[in-house]
């Protein structure tokens, strides 16, 4: 009795033991499976996810992930290419409209000198305002697909953000004292640089000035501090906290788009995440404040 106690002992254990080293073979092979995995999501290679063990179920199980990769790759592939197609094709097509327009406007220009009536003078005037509005948002369409198939090729170099500042303030003087805007500047003393690319950078503050020149009050406020961050705070009656976090959406626009493609703050968007830096709306009581900031890289 005691012989076939002890024998039964011993099998128990040896049976205890087999599920620990099948437990701990188990283990390894799922992380085996999770590194293998991570590694095949960011390289792009045909090899295999390869695991050790050879428990059938967990080779079935890599297999299946093995499939299911190869599969989502194929999509990732022709996402990427059928998004690379659609830039080129925005690019085609509004480079081609540019050059009709452009014949137009100089059409226009030449139909002016000649006489008119009052009424028909009036019409000239309104199908002018169209057309280089259709110009203008052409113009926009073309920079912004450009700026998407061009990510790569930016020349980076220290900038003085408070050079840049008082030059984009200054270009936009003209427009500002059309619009009734007598900005507020506030740029401190303390030089602020930053290692960035010079036309991308006063092309974000281009973008936010025009911004608040279209949709803003007239009491703009532009101010740079020593940490790197830029803000443009205006009145926006047209705005809520909704609309507000919605600004950066490519094509959003805040009235029907007459005057807008909804590009501007979108461009403003990738250009600064492109250079490093963030960018964020706010909206309280009233007021628009949209900041950038580009860190200490």
């Amino acid at each position: 009795m005691t012989s076939l106690l002890c024998i039964l002992t011993l099998l128990l254990i040896f049976i205890i033991i087999m599920l620990i080293l099948k437990l701990i073979s188990i283990r390894r092979s799922a992380d085996e499976l999770r590194e293998s995995f991570a590694d095949r999501l960011k390289s792009d290679t045909n090899v295999g996810i390869i695991i050790s063990t050879s428990d059938k179920k967990m080779k079935s199980l890599a297999a299946d992930m093995d499939r299911q990769l190869k599969l989502l790759r194929k999509a990732q592939l022709n996402y990427m290419q059928g998004n690379r197609d659609l830039k080129t094709a925005v690019t085609n097509i509004s480079h081609d409209l540019r050059t009709p327009l452009t014949a137009i406007c100089g059409y226009m220009e030449l139909l002016k000198r000649e006489r008119l009536s009052d009424t028909a003078l009036h019409y000239l005037d309104i199908m002018e305002n169209r057309i280089y509005t259709l110009k203008s948002l052409t113009e926009t369409l073309f920079d912004y697909s450009v700026i998407l198939t061009s990510q790569s090729g930016r020349n980076k170099e220290q900038l003085s953000l408070n050079t840049l500042l008082e030059e984009t303030t200054a270009a936009y003087y003209g427009a500002l004292k059309n619009a009734g805007i007598e900005p507020l500047i506030s740029i401190p003393e303390t030089e602020v640089r930053r290692f960035a690319d010079r036309q991308a950078l006063t092309r974000i503050l281009a973008n936010l000035m025009d911004n608040a020149i279209k949709y803003g009050g007239r009491d703009l406020s532009v101010t740079l501090t020593t940490d790197g961050n830029i803000t443009f705070r205006n009145r926006a009656d047209k705005l809520d906290e909704l609309t507000a976090g919605r600004l950066f959406e490519r094509f959003f626009t805040v009235e029907s788009g007459e005057r807008s493609t909804g590009l501007g703050l979108s461009i403003a968007k990738t250009l600064t995440e492109e250079l490093g830096g963030s960018i964020k709306a706010d909206f309280a009581d009233g007021c628009l404040s949209i900041t950038i900031c580009f860190p200490q890289g």
